[in-house]
């Protein structure tokens, strides 16, 4: 396939009741065993990436390296790959649509794209974000790709007391509205656990909405149930996978 055809059959597989699984990635290494799992598409999780590379997450990364990562992984793989790209490393919307461009360029056929200021604390007011969003989907349709934009707000996750999470429900739908109606692709609402808010959410959003898998998270199939249309599993691949090796290597160790 080639990149707008990846784009396409990307976008279709996010399907409300019907999510597509994304088991995320940070390296060429890591996409072409999820590939090899039976993976339709891919996504890298940005906390993963970074963590990957001796940084920590919050843009932290150099650019270049989160480029040249997305390059080497669709060299490596077939799949449509999605990259995390926080807040395209630029709070003004020209920037981050020139930024996300060499992402498109990498390949990839689309992004996570966050709402919260990197490094300045807060989130962006809801119309300052949908011009982000806006000048991103410009770019991309002059590129002719149907990027997917994953519109991301940030406000369940930088709430970490769930009794508050109901009382911030309507705000996250307006986002998502303003997000979709500036050209977003999906809502991604990370930090969001319970069922009954997510299932509100999924039915009153006018894009499919992705919930990232944390403790405390409805199964994929609960989630299909609630009219969720993606699951993606942020850093818990990453943790995982370091905490086995850690334990491997470990038991190693003690013999000596």
């Amino acid at each position: 396939m080639n990149q707008t055809e990846k784009a396409k059959a990307f976008g279709a597989l996010h399907r409300k009741g019907d999510p597509v699984v994304l088991y995320n990635i940070w390296d060429a290494g890591t996409a072409k065993a999820v590939a090899d799992a039976g993976a339709k598409a891919l996504a890298t999780g940005s906390w993963s990436v970074a963590a990957a590379h001796g940084y920590a997450d919050g843009e932290k990364l150099p650019m270049s390296v989160l480029v040249e990562t997305a390059k080497s992984i669709t060299a490596a793989v077939d799949l449509p790959l999605s990259v995390d790209f926080e807040g395209a490393y630029s709070a003004e919307p020209d920037g981050a649509a020139a930024n996300v461009a060499k992402v498109v360029e990498a390949g990839a056929v689309g992004i996570n794209f966050e709402d919260q200021v990197v490094g300045g604390g807060g989130l962006y007011p809801a119309e300052r974000q949908a011009a982000r969003i806006r000048a991103i989907r410009a770019m991309a349709e002059g590129k002719g790709v149907p990027f997917f934009i994953n519109a991301r707000t940030d406000l369940f996750l930088a709430e970490s007391d769930l009794s508050k999470h109901a009382g911030l429900v309507d705000e996250a739908i307006e986002r998502g509205k303003a997000y979709a109606a500036a050209g977003g692709s999906g809502f991604f609402v990370p930090g969001l656990i319970d069922p009954a808010l997510i299932e509100k959410i999924c039915a009153a959003s006018p894009l499919p909405v992705n919930i990232m898998m944390r403790t405390g998270a409805p199964d994929v199939k609960t989630l299909a149930k609630l009219g969720v249309g993606r699951v993606s599993y942020g850093p818990g691949p990453y943790r995982s996978m370091m905490e086995k090796l850690k334990q491997e290597a470990a038991a190693i160790y003690s013999l000596l």
